[in-house]
């Protein structure tokens, strides 16, 4: 919440279609704010990404998909081959291919997680 003194003096513009500016329109009305304070709000919300960070992000993205395309591969194999000798091994990939996720995904390991 900005203090009672600070007045805000700065306008600023966009340009939008007149279908975009209803539908801004009907969202302020819906929310009960006004479309500055649903701007606001909405830019208060809004995460950024630096290109350093967006090349984070796309290459765990594609480490995911790498990792997904591995398990599609297993979960084929263990649906052709399936034995309850084979099973201990597939479970055995599956438990590698989630820390693989996990890792990728910044997910730490919970202590006693079953899945």
């Amino acid at each position: 919440m900005r203090p009672v003194t600070e007045r805000r003096t700065v306008m600023v513009a966009a340009r939008v279609t007149t279908a975009e500016h209803a539908a801004w329109r009907d969202k302020a009305a819906a929310a009960g704010l006004s479309p500055s304070a649903l701007l606001r709000e909405a830019m208060a919300r809004t995460r950024t990404w630096t290109a350093p960070a967006m090349a984070v992000e796309s290459e765990r993205t594609r480490q995911i998909a790498r990792i997904g395309n591995n398990l599609n591969q297993l979960a084929r194999w263990a649906n052709t081959h399936a034995s309850t000798a084979e099973a201990v091994s597939v479970i055995a990939h599956l438990v590698s291919f989630e820390r693989s996720l996990r890792a990728v995904a910044g997910i730490a390991e919970e202590a006693g997680d079953a899945r």
